[in-house]
């Protein structure tokens, strides 16, 4: 399985790709979600590798796009086709230092992990910010066959913190999940490892989907 990964940060909304393929991503006592220093609207979202956020807890980086894109992946061995064992999946992100600027050390196995962040600052209002995926309903290889997206599901942690379900653990429905709500000047992070069900023999090939993050605000 492969998962692509891209960072971006914009003043009112922002998103990140996220490819699939299946082949026959306050130091000491982190609570991940913290706080941020108010002011100029924006929105900070990234999924694996990205751009720093800024200095701690500001959200002052660079607007734009890191262009990064990341995979996630596994390979499902004849052996255990369909037999109903989840499988891991494995990334190529790097990123395990947190991008909200502290230098903490948020995902300590970047091979088997991927940091989702997401921030939103604001000068006033009660405006919130809402973290949403959307996946489509199948992967498909080159042949046309399909396995239904909601074989593919994601753990949470952050090591060290006591509450490390700010975004939380789930499964791909298929459509679009609201993943998150951030009230104004609040950054939160954590780590999600991939996995596939196999729960059913498919046919040899490569599959890939799309999945997007979202993060907005009105």
């Amino acid at each position: 399985m492969k998962c692509n990964l891209r960072r971006i940060t914009a003043r009112q909304a922002a998103s990140v790709c996220l490819v699939v393929l299946v082949c026959a991503d306050i130091v000491a006592a982190h609570a991940w979600s913290l706080g941020v220093t108010s002011g100029d609207r924006r929105l900070f979202l990234h999924v694996g590798n990205g751009a720093l956020s800024g200095s701690s807890g500001t959200l002052n980086g660079t607007a734009g796009t890191s262009g990064i894109v990341n995979t996630v992946q596994v390979t499902v061995p004849v052996a255990q086709l369909g037999n109903g064992t989840a499988l891991g999946m494995t990334s190529d992100s790097t990123q395990s230092v947190s991008r909200y600027g502290d230098g903490n050390n948020t995902c300590p196995t970047p091979s088997s992990q991927v940091m989702v962040g997401a921030g939103f600052r604001r000068n006033g209002g009660s405006n919130s910010a809402t973290l949403t995926v959307a996946s489509p309903a199948s992967l498909v290889n080159a042949s046309g066959d399909t396995i239904p997206f909601t074989q593919i599901s994601w753990t949470v942690s952050a090591p060290g913190s006591g509450v490390p379900n700010v975004i939380p653990a789930g499964t791909f429905n298929g459509g679009t999940q609201t993943l998150a709500t951030l009230p104004g000047n609040t950054y939160i992070e954590n780590c999600h490892t991939f996995s596939y069900a196999n729960s059913a023999v498919r046919a040899a090939g490569t599959y890939s989907g799309r999945v997007t993050y979202t993060l907005a605000s009105p």
